[in-house]
């Protein structure tokens, strides 16, 4: 039963989107999507079964923040934490506050520019920042973590994340394509990977198939 108010949440956000928005029907597959990722991840990662502790209320800015941070941690190493300045700049995206949290991996990164979380930390807090939008700064963050570690698939992952969000599906797909291909068998977190490019592969199609308004 906990997994129904989370797919409630989904449905409310489609009718919102088509009814009180009026999101054309040509947008309808690519937000049905979107919506589908944001499940899928849960379904990886989360813990529905898991009982809940009541906590005091904490007023949120942005959701987005801790969703990406989780996902971040779960493509790196956990014996390994990461760094001070990122779990500091961690603790302001949880609340929204990206500018604040970029500032910081700046500052991490002209101490240490071979750090591959921190450039991933980077590049997800500056498109939060900017809103979604997939900004040149953002990019070359991307750029850097995979030029620091070209084996690491953190990279790869969330700049087709990124494109995903920014209405370039084909793009993304082709990003994580490649990711898929060269990957090694024995890669942990390639099953995952190849279920959301399956995930993908079939959004497309729908979009594909579905008549132009």
């Amino acid at each position: 039963m906990s997994w129904l108010p989370t797919i409630l949440i989904a449905l409310v956000a489609f009718a919102v989107a088509v009814l009180l928005l009026r999101l054309p029907r040509s947008g309808w597959s690519l937000f049905g999507a979107a919506l589908l990722f944001g499940l899928a991840g849960y379904a990886i990662q989360g813990h529905p079964g898991q009982e809940g502790a009541p906590k005091p209320h904490v007023e949120a800015a942005n959701e987005s923040g801790p969703a990406l941070i989780d996902a971040r941690r779960a493509l790196f190493d956990p014996t390994r934490p990461p760094g001070y300045y990122i779990t500091l700049s961690d603790g302001f995206a949880r609340k929204g506050k990206f500018a604040d949290a970029a500032g910081l991996l700046r500052g991490a990164l002209d101490r240490n520019p071979r750090d591959t979380e921190a450039w991933i930390a980077l590049g997800n807090a500056l498109i939060e920042h900017a809103g979604g939008v997939p900004t040149p700064a953002a990019l070359y963050a991307y750029a850097r973590a995979e030029r620091s570690d070209p084996d690491h698939p953190a990279a790869a992952y969330f700049l087709g994340i990124a494109l995903l969000r920014a209405g370039q599906p084909g793009e993304a797909r082709a990003i994580w394509a490649q990711l898929v291909d060269e990957a090694p068998e024995d890669a942990d977190w390639l099953p995952a990977m190849r279920q959301r490019l399956e995930t993908l592969d079939r959004m497309l199609a729908a979009a594909s198939a579905q008549p132009a308004e």
